[in-house]
């Protein structure tokens, strides 16, 4: 696998998009279910990378399921919590399609 197609290496850059958008939002602006989403967000994002970093280091196809499976989850959460914060307006349309469409392919690089 090539080290530009390595899930870690793809949910780092989808941490690093998502950072870029969250750059144009004011916390301060927002209220508190709003920022828990980001909180959130930023979270799922960073579990995911820690378990798709684990999956590619993984010795054993069990160890390496395992991995997927619970990064699969944090990307799943992370997909439902850029939703959420799309209905607040944080994510544009354009956001949310290319976001979610990201998450795909690494959803689908680990499976």
């Amino acid at each position: 696998m090539e080290n530009n197609t390595l899930p870690s290496v793809l949910v780092k850059r989808l941490e690093a998009q998502v950072s870029q958008i969250l750059r144009s939002t004011d916390p301060a602006k927002l209220d508190i279910k709003e920022r828990n989403i980001l909180i959130e967000l930023r979270q799922n994002l960073n579990d995911a990378r820690i378990y798709a970093s684990a999956y590619e280091t993984d010795e054993t196809p069990e160890e390496q399921a395992t991995s997927a499976k619970t990064a699969r989850k944090w990307l799943a959460r992370a997909r439902r919590n850029v939703l959420a914060a799309s209905e607040y307006n944080v994510f544009s349309a354009i956001d949310v399609a290319h976001l979610s469409a990201q998450i795909e392919q690494i959803i689908d690089i680990l499976k």
